[in-house]
């Protein structure tokens, strides 16, 4: 089994931060309001300082309203796509696999256009609504896992890429992780051992 992070690591960039961006330049006057908080909030999410149920709770109410707005949401979705398909790594293509896994911070809702687009079967994304513009969970570090396991049980993974330390609990239950800097892929455990 072979199991990849998305954001940094098959995609070029953050897809949640590019999706802000894509709105951004479509509705400046709405988005402008949120951007400081968005970004504040995103940057202590990544950091650690705030908790996943304390961003669920940042961003919950701003993006209820904002999804108020659209009479078809998944539409923007497809348009934002037709613009950053081209972000995905060759990287991933020049080793991607029938039976790949992608298990992401990304909402699903996102997650599931990009994925169809490009041959990945098997997908796991942040549990958001657009429609009812509501936060389920986040699949990130620890809700990660929980979700993963969720979904495939007390399995071994024989292969996890990411670019993250935050990603630490996949790479605990992997025999073997691959660190993914840019266009570089470093393997840093080994048969269950680190290197």
């Amino acid at each position: 089994m072979r199991v990849f992070d998305f954001d940094n690591t098959i995609y070029d960039g953050e897809s949640i931060m590019d999706v802000f961006l894509y709105f951004l330049k479509k509705d400046f006057k709405t988005i402008i309001r949120y951007a400081p908080k968005f970004i504040k909030d995103f940057i202590r999410y990544k950091f650690d300082k705030i908790t996943v149920d304390e961003a669920m709770a940042s961003y919950g109410a701003a993006f209820k309203e904002y999804c108020r707005k659209y009479d078809n949401i998944y539409e923007e979705f497809e348009k934002f796509w037709d613009i950053n398909e081209k972000k995905v790594k060759q990287i991933y293509f020049d080793i991607q696999q029938d039976d790949d896994i992608v298990v992401s911070g990304c909402p699903y809702c996102l997650l599931k256009i990009i994925c169809d687009r490009i041959g990945i079967k098997h997908y796991i994304g942040s549990d958001i609504d657009p429609i009812k513009g509501e936060i389920n969970n986040i699949c990130y570090k620890e809700h990660k896992l929980e979700v993963f396991r969720s979904v495939y049980g007390d399995v071994i993974i024989d292969d996890f890429y990411t670019d993250s330390m935050a990603d630490k609990p996949m790479m605990d239950i992997s025999k073997n992780v691959f660190m993914v800097e840019g266009n570089k892929i470093t393997q840093i455990k080994k048969d269950g051992t680190k290197i």
